[in-house]
């Protein structure tokens, strides 16, 4: 088929698909013309799927998805702002973990969730990593840790300013202050030449660490090996990333070992209105 095709029979003319299309690439001659793409149409296409979803008629189907292939709106599942309000401020950064492996399968649905998650222009170009086994996340804390290490006699004051003096006397203590002793970890990497690549793969891991709790899971940011993972050799090939790849993100994930009871307070927004 061409890059989408209109059933003029189901085609209520409104030209909806026209104006929801980011790149206009779809055209409608008249009020009584089905849609039609424009010329060039397939080179600009980032095939995102607004006009097969937007279609009130499904009379739109589209060359990488149709709309029997867009699973239909729930609107009963819609959420109020209420409730919308109370999942955003009930998440947590989730640092005790059970000592328990998590299914790989839950693992797996959490990130196709995730990959949800928007992009620029629809690149879609976060890569996911897991580190299922525990004794390799260790490794990865030791890397963290050896980097740490080299700061505190190199750069003292920037080290300190990260209170990685503290970070460095918990493991001394038998604490893991790097990875929480967490199960698991996913990462997110993606190539440095895509200018898209950093906000796409924190986005990412937003989307996967909102939807954890919905599977019974929990995650928490692990800045630390994000940050030693730009600077430092041996963790960069303890990870082996591929070449041109860069490591953007690092959630740590697992069963949460306690519930919490409440929504903490947070500061008052501070809001400009120009």
């Amino acid at each position: 088929m061409s890059l989408f095709s209109v059933d003029p029979e189901k085609c209520n003319k409104d030209g909806i698909c026209v104006q929801v299309c980011p790149v206009r690439i779809i055209e409608q001659a008249s009020n009584s013309d089905v849609p039609t793409p424009v010329e060039d149409a397939e080179k600009h296409c980032i095939s995102c799927g607004h006009c097969v979803t937007v279609c009130p008629t499904a009379a739109l189907s589209h060359r990488d998805m149709s709309p029997e292939d867009c699973p239909q709106l729930q609107k009963e599942w819609q959420l109020s702002p209420e409730q919308t309000e109370h999942f955003l401020r009930s998440r947590r950064s989730i640092r005790n973990y059970k000592q328990e492996p998590v299914e790989k399968e839950k693992l797996e649905q959490v990130i196709n969730i995730a990959s949800h998650a928007p992009s620029g222009h629809n690149r879609q170009p976060v890569k996911w990593r897991v580190i299922y086994n525990k004794s390799d996340l260790q490794n990865i804390s030791e890397h963290v840790v050896d980097w740490m290490r080299h700061l505190m006699k190199e750069q003292p004051d920037f080290a300190h300013s990260l209170h990685m003096d503290r970070v460095l006397a918990g493991w001394e203590a038998g604490l893991d202050p790097i990875t929480r002793d967490a199960p698991h970890a996913i990462l997110t990497h993606a190539p440095e030449s895509d200018p898209t690549a950093q906000a796409a793969c924190t986005i990412a891991l937003s989307y996967l660490e909102l939807a954890a709790p919905s599977l019974g899971l929990g995650g928490c940011w692990a800045g630390f090996v994000n940050a030693a993972a730009l600077f430092w050799p041996p963790l960069q090939e303890e990870l082996s990333l591929p070449r041109g790849d860069v490591l953007y993100g690092t959630m740590l994930i697992g069963y949460p070992k306690f519930k919490y009871q409440r929504l903490p307070l947070r500061n008052e927004p501070s809001i400009e209105w120009r």
